[in-house]
């Protein structure tokens, strides 16, 4: 299976080099999977951008429009809807357990990310998924943890600059709170991606309607499109993590197996514990190694299991793929992302 996350920090690396004033270096490593790092001039800045100071003052004032009490939308008065807890869920690149980074720079990519949105008046529970390759504002740093200020980059690489703990979860949050027009949000856990298995088979595997032919026989895996599978931990792992890079807009595909298995693995949980906090935390201990929280994940799973959530429940930050001069980039749609802003997380103040 192929990783782009190592890939695409050195690029980003060696861009933010370039604009510290150093040499960029060339560094050849082989990773997991057996892709291998290139090299990318420091000419060039396809990957990330500095904001125009003239568009960024312009989005700065739409930001402190939304954080009103009330606004207007469409002929309409809404205000924030304080009956909303806000959660963000990130899937980072890295098998292993979690660990500091070395540096400023290496915290790691975060390539699935979700929100959680809690309506506690309601009892409901959705989720909004985030394209990895959405192009939003970033801080960037160098690798002693000096700030270079802001650029325009793909918000999965946020994480990169951190510890690869609490500081890079806590920037991953800034970035998307700033990309949703600065809502609140009440806290994230973090999961790196190796402990998929694991929380697969503790519930004794989720069943799934494969979305993509998968096969990677040095896993062990193949799944066919449309067949009816109940997943093993190795193929929920190469389920949520595969994609070809070759193939165009492969992240988009990723994320909606993902959505599909969120949904799932949430209704079986709850059929799997029956409710039980005690179950819950026993899978939560195989597993917390790879996790890093600022809030008690078995607490705030147990209060959720009766909230209701199903897959009407899912939705996606809209927008589309482009090329890039080398990556691919996710630009939002502005009109359709605003509908669903205010359909989540506003309600409409009586006349």
């Amino acid at each position: 299976m192929k990783k782009s996350g190592a890939n695409n920090s050195q690029k980003l690396n060696n861009v933010l080099f370039f604009l510290a004033g150093v040499l960029a270096v060339v560094v050849v490593g082989l990773i997991a999977f057996g892709v291998v790092n290139k090299v990318q001039s420091a000419q060039k800045q396809e990957y990330v951008r500095p904001d125009n100071t003239d568009t960024w003052e312009q989005e700065t004032q739409t930001v402190e429009k939304w954080q009103e009490g009330e606004i207007t939308y469409r002929g309409k008065e809404y205000k924030y809807n304080t009956n909303i807890r806000t959660f963000l869920l990130m899937g980072i690149d890295s098998d292993e357990p979690v660990t500091a980074a070395v540096d400023g720079i290496s915290g790691g990519q975060s390539d699935a990310m979700f929100l959680l949105v809690v309506d506690d008046k309601e009892e409901t529970l959705s989720i909004i998924s985030i394209n990895r390759n959405t192009m939003t504002r970033i801080e960037v740093y160098d690798a002693n943890g000096g700030s270079l200020g802001t650029m325009t980059a793909q918000i999965c690489t946020q994480h990169g600059f951190g510890d690869g703990r609490r500081l890079s979860c806590s920037r991953t949050v800034d970035a998307v709170s700033y990309l949703f027009y600065n809502i609140p949000i009440a806290g994230y856990i973090s999961i790196n991606m190796g402990a998929i298995p694991m929380l697969n088979d503790a519930i004794g595997g989720v069943e799934v309607e494969v979305l993509d032919t998968l096969n990677y026989p040095e896993q062990g895996v193949s799944l066919q499109e449309g067949e009816n599978v109940c997943l093993n931990g190795q193929e929920a792992y190469c389920y949520l993590r595969g994609r070809d890079l070759n193939d165009f807009n492969s992240a988009t595909d990723r994320l909606r197996r993902g959505e599909q298995y969120l949904v799932n693995y949430f209704n079986k949980l709850k059929e799997e514990t029956n409710g039980s906090v005690s179950q819950v935390i026993d899978i939560y201990n195989q597993v917390s190694e790879y996790v890093v929280s600022s809030v008690s994940m078995t607490s705030l799973i147990g209060q959720l299991m009766d909230y209701e959530f199903s897959e009407d429940m899912v939705y996606t930050v809209p927008g589309e793929t482009r090329m890039g001069e080398e990556y691919e980039e996710f630009y939002v749609n502005d009109d359709e992302f605003y509908d669903l802003i205010i359909r989540t997380f506003y309600e409409e103040v009586p006349q």
